[in-house]
């Protein structure tokens, strides 16, 4: 079962944003990912396993932002990869969407 975490505010979202995915862990899940927005960009980290794997990446590439979302995936459709992990970045990598559950008019919302 998928889980978003997402947080607008003063304080860095990625610690809040993972410690949320944390309490999400009972739902069971087979990746991990966060974006947030830092000044005028979008940064993305992602991976398959658990947060604590998340945790470990963003500890070696760190990022930051005041403005995030986070997401716990559960592969229904498609392998668990780092690839197919959420966020996805959307556009010019201008938007940062997550989902939960299948889309099914996904090749009409992409024309």
């Amino acid at each position: 079962m998928c889980g978003i975490v997402g947080y607008i505010g003063f304080r860095n979202a990625v610690p809040l944003i993972l410690d949320g995915l944390t309490r999400l862990e009972y739902r069971g899940y087979d990746s991990a990912g966060l974006a947030v927005q830092t000044s005028q960009t979008l940064s993305m980290r992602k991976t398959t396993g658990q947060v604590s794997e998340l945790r470990k990446l963003i500890a070696k590439d760190p990022v930051s932002g005041q403005v995030g979302l986070g997401h716990t995936r559960w592969a229904t459709h498609g392998p668990p990869t780092d690839i197919n992990s959420h966020p996805h970045f959307g556009g010019e990598r201008d938007v940062v969407i997550v989902h939960n559950g299948v889309i099914e008019n996904h090749e009409q919302l992409k024309s």
